[in-house]
Formats: C-alpha cells, sequence, structure tokens
C-alpha cells in the first residue's frame, strides 16, 4: 500500500523531470490527494518523464478558487462545485467537466487509547461540533452523562475543505455551520498526530488517513438513520450502511485544458486506473461503468455538473450512477 508520507515526498521528485516536460497542474482536496497522486506517479512513469504531474492540497474551495481562475488543469474535491464556484467559473469562461473517481468513508477517529468512546450518534457528533456549542461544551460528560467528565481537544478539518463542508452539512444541518475552537487544518496528517498524541481527542477527515494509521488512531462507529452503530469500510459504503458520512469524491477537468494532449492523456489514464489504486490507498472504487460513463461525457462534450451547486447527504454509489447518467 502506499504510504502518503511517502507519496507527499514523491510529489517533491517531479523537479527532477525534464526541464521541457509538458505538464498538468492539479490542486484541491486533501483527501481526493492520495488517489490522485497514486495515478500520477504511475502516470509519470509510463510517460518515462515526457510528461509531469503536480499535485498541491489547497482544500477542496481553496482548489476551486485557483480552477475557477484558470490557474489549474484538474481540481481534486471532495465535494460537488458550489453555486458561487459555479459563478465564479462561469464569469471566467471556464467550463468543465465533473469526474466521480470513487466513493470515500468520511471518517471520526479518537485516540485508540480511549476507553469510553464506542460509538457516536449524529446527535453527538452535533453537540460536539455544533456552533451553538462553541465555549460551551468543553467535556465530554457534556456530551453524555457516561462520559467522564475529562476535556474535550477537538480537530477538524479546515475552513477550505471538502470535508468540512460535507461533515458540518451531515452532522449540524448546514455546510460550514460548525464552532470555530478547534483545531483546523486542511493538512490531514496535521490532525492526525494531533489525535494521536491526546487521549481526549477527537477528529475526523477521509478514510484514506486513518488506513494509513491504524497504529496511532481508533475508527468511531456511527450511529445511522436506522439504529445501527456502523464503523467505516469498503463494505459499509457499498451496502449504503455507512450514513450519513459516506461520500463521492471527485476531480473537476478544465474544458480548454482538454486540448493539451498532456490533460487529455492523463485523464484518460486516471479515468482507466482510478478504481485500481483507489482501492490501493483504501477508498471505495466506482464500478467499471461509472468511468466509462466518465469518459463517454467527455467524448461527447457534456459538461458542468449534475448537483446544481447543491451537496447531497447520504447518496449512495447506485443513486450517483443514475445521476451521472442523466447528464
Amino acid at each position: 500500500m502506499r504510504k502518503i508520507a511517502q507519496a507527499l515526498a514523491l510529489i517533491g521528485l517531479t523537479a527532477a523531470f525534464g526541464a521541457h516536460a509538458q505538464v498538468v497542474k492539479i490542486d484541491g482536496s486533501s483527501t481526493v490527494f492520495p488517489i490522485i497522486e497514486g495515478v500520477a506517479e504511475d502516470f509519470q512513469k509510463a510517460k518515462k518523464g515526457a510528461m509531469k504531474v503536480t499535485v498541491g492540497i489547497s482544500g477542496t474551495g481553496g482548489g476551486f478558487k485557483k480552477f475557477c481562475r484558470g490557474e489549474t488543469d484538474i481540481s481534486n474535491a471532495s465535494r460537488p462545485i458550489s453555486k458561487k464556484e459555479m459563478d465564479d467559473c462561469k464569469a471566467a469562461g471556464v467550463e468543465y467537466y465533473e469526474l466521480p473517481v470513487a466513493f470515500d468513508a468520511l471518517t471520526v477517529v479518537i485516540n485508540p487509547k480511549n476507553p469510553f468512546i464506542k460509538q457516536l450518534t449524529v446527535a453527538e457528533l452535533k453537540t460536539i461540533y455544533g456552533p451553538d456549542s462553541q465555549g460551551k461544551v468543553t467535556r465530554w460528560n457534556q456530551v453524555n452523562p457516561t462520559f467522564p467528565d475529562a476535556p474535550i481537544k477537538l480537530f477538524g478539518a479546515g475552513a477550505d475543505s471538502g470535508t468540512f463542508d460535507y461533515f458540518t452539512e451531515a452532522i449540524n444541518g448546514k455546510s460550514k455551520a460548525s464552532r470555530g475552537d478547534f483545531t483546523a487544518s486542511e493538512d490531514d496528517n496535521v490532525l492526525v498526530q494531533g489525535v494521536s498524541s491526546d487521549i481526549n481527542a477527537i477528529g475526523y477527515f477521509g478514510y484514506a488517513y486513518y488506513a494509513e494509521n491504524t497504529s496511532k488512531l481508533k475508527a468511531v462507529p456511527i450511529v445511522n438513520p436506522k439504529g445501527q452503530a456502523v464503523a467505516p469500510s469498503e463494505a459499509s459504503v457499498l451496502a449504503g450502511t455507512y450514513e450519513p458520512l459516506s461520500r463521492p469524491v471527485f476531480v473537476y477537468v478544465n474544458a480548454k485544458s482538454l486540448a493539451k494532449p498532456e490533460v487529455k492523456e492523463f485523464v484518460d489514464y486516471l479515468m482507466k486506473n482510478a478504481a485500481k489504486i483507489a482501492k490501493e490507498v483504501k477508498y471505495v472504487p466506482l464500478p467499471a461503468k461509472a468511468y466509462t460513463l466518465a469518459l463517454e461525457h467527455v467524448a461527447k462534450g457534456k459538461k458542468g455538473t449534475v448537483f446544481g451547486g447543491k451537496n447531497e447527504v447520504g447518496l449512495t454509489i447506485d443513486e450517483l450512477l443514475a445521476r451521472e447518467a442523466q447528464l
């Protein structure tokens, strides 16, 4: 399995490629990063240095800001493009293709030495992270009276992160509605270090970062709408039981960039290899027809988004495929 730390280091190695290499510029979600970096690594090897791929981690929101200014070819996103981002792209004349690449189980994590959290409900998570809890809910027994009188140490995704947008909508009922008194970062490795170093800590991020750090972290089963406490896993995502924190992740491709051979070749390579790499880095691959459909959209010039600028919580893989087929 690819190690995320190694993957980050490999980005620096792209500088060693030839000065005249054709460059594909990608930025955006740290959640989607492990998949795209893995594909980029293999693609660059296959092209023997003739093409170079750079992958940044500015967060979904930060990535879209660059994308809608025409500064990048591809934007990684752990949520669909928002209405404001759609408007920004339109104003700048940036048209795009929306290509789902995998499903993620957004994972709530605690320190492995935590003795009292066996599962959490959405209501308890809202008590922990809700905007009304800022400065008020500071100890675990305020979340659940069976929990100890111990301080809560909060970690979470930064405001430019699609993970932050999705989590706040799924748990607090509104995107970006959150308490602000917690340690936030677009770099999930910062959150891993924070939670792993404090027995009273809790945080959340994409499943891949948990999977890379199972010796340092414990994933919390979440009680779904049917009352079942379900842990994040490929099986629970495929079964549609890991609700409401299962979600699709995407890349957005600048339509004009596709005229460049390096971008067109990378997108083709990505859609043909995303399933393999997604599984390798512990995401849930989409069915083969999803990647075929994405390439058909590109071939037929079917641009835009099927989400209308809105995030949607609780979407299953089958529902996503049905939606994409309508484009």
